[in-house]
């Protein structure tokens, strides 16, 4: 059914009830004031019976049929009434309208039977001499209480019809003005119930569609047209509040789940996923936005994360676990769960949250593997002392010549002692200082750097009967930390010393670039294999340990060029081919 403004719902019914009323009352007022014109004539009719009876009893005794039908004649033209004089045969013995000779016998017509009786007759029918509705009185003549004849009066009802039509008609035009005032003021009416409706309607819309900047404001004398609009008013006060206080929780849910580096997962009844952060997208390798509403099993190809997601769901207790995903880059996650309950207590859904773990099981690698390394350091060169401690204490003194050697190679172990400490040091101060303001940086020459670090090698790089060659613009300048920076390149270079065959060349190069300077290292000996090249920077990590050792290396200098590059916002980096060479090179930046 089509549904319609509440203005043609009032509109109409007025309408109705107005004309419906009218009309009752046009044709109820129509209805008595024919009723009353006709008891009216009937009265006159019966009056002017009376008179003429009374008259016929005094003076036409016995019956004179030309008297009566004189009397009849005046009579009836004065009082503009028909006049009929019947016996009680039926015979017309005078009237007023007609030659009594040429009408017919009334003894059949139902005023006279009835007035024969002794009682008063009336009739309303069609006359066929006057061609004409008529209304008929009919009176008993009464002489010495006889009943001798009938006086019969009539007139026409066309002008009674006459005048209730014009009455009618006047009628109708006042009932048509007041039906047309009467519309107006419904329409009126009307639109003073519905305007109020149409603006809250209005109001609630808007309150729909979110906003709530103006209240409304409604018109009206009706009590509960106004109580409904404060209403209204109320409501959407209290919404917009609740919505409000909505909002911001929500906003502050997802600003704390953004915010958070651990993922957050959260799922329904039916495994299928209801919110995700984006540490948790990031972790799974999915999009958050496209992973809301699909099941778990769709978007997590890990069977053991599936498999704690329906522990959690099907368990009453928090559960935890550990996992590891990624098939390449492994990553460790420690899981958290918690089954999610409605009010009733009834579960609804899992939250899950993935703490990722990776940094610190590779720092926990990377402390046994320290430990480890410097245990295995230390232990070597303490080992040997003992040893030839040992053998000097057991009678090794008595010959100068075994006690001299073994005391040298005693000193030796005693400086890689005290080099493995140093750089230790060097490595503790710069992982403490760095990003600290209290480094000391300056524009610094870099050619005198390199100049300083080869001048300082020199007497190594002749030994080995290598070439060090520089290659720098005099002009080349970088923000950073003079003795730092020498002790970084001086690593490299010896490094490079040590692994390059003799007769061999080093290069030392300094190039500008838009966004940093680099310093690189280039040697041509053995090479590393690319396996060990994402390691090669990490403490105590060697690529032949043997020869390192054989060479005097503590597996601690390349540790602290990189974290020398690090204290100054640059990095470290290597390109090695095997039997070929390799070249070290450190990045830092101009500003």
């Amino acid at each position: 059914m089509a549904k319609k403004r509440i203005l043609w719902q009032l509109f109409p019914s007025y309408l109705l009830i107005i004309f419906t009323a009218l009309l009752a009352v046009g044709i109820y007022t129509s209805s008595s004031l024919r009723e009353f014109y006709y008891e009216q004539t009937a009265e006159d009719l019966k009056t002017s019976a009376w008179l003429v009876e009374r008259q016929v009893v005094r003076e036409a005794s016995p019956f004179d049929s030309e008297f009566l039908n004189t009397l009849s004649s005046e009579l009836g033209t004065k009082t503009n009434t028909r006049i009929t004089i019947i016996d009680l045969s039926g015979k017309i013995l005078g009237d007023s309208h007609e030659d009594p000779s040429r009408m017919d016998n009334h003894s059949d017509r139902p005023e006279f039977m009835t007035a024969i009786k002794g009682q008063i007759g009336m009739a309303l029918r069609f006359s066929n001499i006057l061609e004409e509705e008529m209304m008929f009185i009919a009176v008993p003549i009464t002489r010495e209480k006889k009943i001798t004849g009938v006086v019969r009066t009539s007139i026409p009802t066309t002008f009674i019809d006459r005048a209730i039509q014009t009455i009618e008609l006047k009628i109708g035009g006042v009932g048509l003005m007041v039906a047309l005032l009467a519309a107006g003021i419904s329409l009126i009416v009307s639109r003073r119930i519905s305007r109020p409706l149409e603006q809250m309607k209005h109001s609630a819309q808007t309150i729909a569609k979110g906003e709530w900047k103006d209240k409304l404001s409604v018109t009206s004398d009706s009590v509960e047209i106004s109580a409904l609009s404060d209403t209204l008013n109320q409501m959407a006060s209290q919404l917009e509040e609740r919505i409000s206080t909505i909002t911001n929780q929500r906003n502050e849910s997802e600003a704390v789940l953004s915010s958070m580096i651990e993922g957050v997962l959260a799922v329904d009844a039916s495994e299928r996923v209801i919110r995700l952060n984006k540490a948790a997208a990031k972790l799974l390798d999915i999009e958050a936005d496209k992973s809301e509403g699909r099941p778990i099993e769709h978007i997590v190809r890990n069977p053991h994360l599936r498999n704690f997601v329906e522990k959690t769901l099907g368990g009453m207790e928090t559960v935890e676990t550990d996992l590891t995903i990624g098939s390449q880059n492994e990553i460790f996650l420690q899981a958290h769960g918690a089954a999610l309950r409605d009010v009733q207590g009834n579960s609804i859904g899992a939250v899950i949250v993935l703490n990722d773990v990776t940094s610190i099981r590779r720092l926990e690698t990377v402390r046994r593997d320290f430990v480890a390394n410097v245990s295995h350091e230390l232990k070597t060169p303490i080992t040997l002392i003992k040893g030839f401690l040992e053998t000097l204490q057991q009678g090794a003194m008595e010959n100068k010549e075994k006690a001299e050697h073994f005391l040298n190679i005693m000193a030796k172990q005693v400086e890689r002692l005290n080099s493995i400490i140093e750089d230790l040091l060097s490595l503790s101060r710069l992982e403490q200082d760095s990003g600290k303001p209290e480094i000391q940086m300056g524009r610094t020459s870099v050619h005198k750097i390199l100049e300083s670090v080869i001048r300082d090698l020199e007497l190594k790089a002749v030994d080995r009967k290598t070439t060090i060659n520089m290659n720098c613009d005099k002009e080349l300048e970088v923000f950073s930390n003079p003795p730092l920076l020498s002790q970084a390149v001086l690593n490299l270079v010896d490094n490079a010393l040590k692994y390059s065959e003799p007769g061999g060349q080093i290069e030392v190069e300094a190039r500008e670039t838009e966004t940093e300077v680099v310093i690189g290292v280039q040697d041509f000996g053995c090479g590393i294999d690319s396996s060990h090249l994402p390691r090669l920077f990490e403490r105590f990590y060697r690529v032949d340990q043997a020869r390192s050792r054989q060479l005097g290396g503590t597996g601690l200098g390349l540790a602290i060029v990189k974290h020398i590059a690090q204290a100054h916002g640059g990095s470290v980096s290597v390109d090695s081919t095997l039997g070929k060479g390799s070249r070290f090179s450190i990045h830092l930046p101009i500003n």
